[in-house]
């Protein structure tokens, strides 16, 4: 346990953006330009590593990264979308070559940085398993020896000979993962591995990923899930803009990573959410702004415990569309989630009109204790693996003290997530 697994020293990764633009167009400029170049570059250095007046700035990914990670620790990668996560994994598994430091890694590397490398559309499920095995690492004797247990974790056995093209997403997922998860390397470096599929394949995944850290391996988990963050990794690395915020303690990082960028919201007041921080999200759809109340007047439009609680959301499309799955989650301070009330469980599919489209949502009953609690927003549609956008902490909502409530109607899904009764309407131009 005492010995050093990985160690990052003043690690760091740069990028040159805007050259699409700038590119010379013809063979006498590109020979001037490579004549300049040295000059050129000296005065990006003396101007403190930023182009000017090229068109091609240098920006700056993962930024003096130093950390180490001790053999058989489990430690967590967290921090929002452009935080350089997944390029200091990319860095620290050789995959990107970094612009300034090093790091050194002690044991066999393996790396599921995305799920379904290696794939081939036109092979089977059987061709698949060696040949992105073969790119993980593994020799043919190797994946023959685990071939049987790798085909029993994904779950595939009937379909072993079908090409991959014809699988579900969730059989592709369930196969991707069980190849990588059996290389067994001294050093796992798992990146978003469970933003898709269903709770039983995620499920599947942390269990997977928790007999690795058993077994004494060193594990690296970089994942916007917090509750798996949490039960897996006793330390965490927050990462922002490509820097070390903070190193430390899992659950006081999550608490300061969930720390709200907005403050308690005014029920029934319009919340401007088109700046807030998107976890992940093409941006096709995206939530502009969000209304809410209780309807109870006398307790100032508050939620309160078995209460009903309604949203009006403002969406943005930028083409006409269905949208499958409009997501409302509630977690507590520590990042649980506690609520989700999700278009797709209940079948109801939204129509989407170009530019902004008004939706309802009315969660009948909150069963919620009282106390302060943070709403997220997801927009997705899960059959083309496509997620629009995703806000894990959009602002809070407080649920005030009442008379105690019976919890009947409630149900609680396979996760332990309460899934209550909830209705949904289409776009409205006012619906209060």
């Amino acid at each position: 346990m005492s010995s050093i697994a990985i160690r990052a020293e003043q690690l760091g990764k740069q990028y040159q953006i805007g050259v699409a633009q700038n590119r010379p167009q013809s063979l006498r400029e590109a020979i001037v330009r490579a004549a300049i170049a040295p000059m050129r570059n000296l005065r990006r250095l003396r101007a403190g590593g930023v182009g000017h007046g090229t068109g091609a700035d240098l920006v700056w990914a993962v930024r003096e990264v130093s950390f180490e990670v001790r053999q058989g620790e489990v430690v967590g990668i967290i921090g929002r979308n452009g935080a350089g996560k997944s390029t200091l994994l990319k860095l620290l598994s050789r995959i990107t070559e970094p612009s300034t430091g090093y790091a050194d890694l002690y044991g066999r590397v393996g790396c599921l940085l995305e799920v379904g490398t290696g794939f081939h559309q036109e092979l089977t499920g059987r061709d698949n398993i060696f040949l992105s095995g073969s790119i993980l690492g593994m020799d043919r004797g190797y994946i023959r020896r685990r071939f049987d247990e790798i085909v029993e974790f994904a779950g595939i056995g009937m379909f072993l000979d079908t090409p991959v093209k014809k699988y579900s997403s969730g059989m592709y997922l369930r196969l991707a993962f069980a190849v990588a998860a059996h290389l067994e390397p001294e050093v796992l470096m798992v990146d978003e591995v469970l933003a898709v599929g269903d709770a039983e394949f995620q499920k599947k995944c942390l269990g997977k990923m928790g007999s690795v850290a058993r077994e004494g391996r060193t594990v690296l988990f970089v994942s916007h899930d917090m509750n798996a963050v949490r039960r897996l990794c006793p330390r965490t690395i927050l990462l922002d803009g490509g820097r070390v915020l903070a190193d430390g303690n899992t659950f006081e990082l999550i608490q300061r990573y969930l720390a709200p960028s907005y403050t308690s919201a005014q029920p029934a007041m319009q919340i401007d959410l088109s700046r807030a921080p998107r976890v992940m999200g093409s941006g096709e759809v995206r939530v502009e702004s969000v209304e809410y109340r209780s309807d109870r007047e006398d307790l100032d439009y508050r939620a309160y415990p078995d209460g009903p609680l309604a949203f009006e959301i403002s969406l943005f499309s930028d083409a006409k569309r269905n949208l499958p799955s409009l997501g409302v989650t509630i977690y507590d301070q520590h990042g649980t989630k506690l609520v989700n009330a999700d278009t797709q469980l209940i079948g109801s599919t939204l129509k989407l009109e170009p530019g902004i489209n008004v939706t309802r949502l009315c969660i009948e009953a909150v069963h919620l204790r009282p106390g302060v609690y943070r709403v997220g927003f997801w927009l997705a549609d899960p059959v083309a693996r496509e997620v629009f956008d995703c806000i894990d902490s959009s602002f809070e909502l407080e649920v005030v003290d009442q008379q105690t409530h019976s919890l009947g109607g409630r149900t609680t899904g396979p996760d332990g997530v309460i899934t209550c009764r909830f209705a949904v309407e289409g776009a409205a131009d006012s619906i209060w």
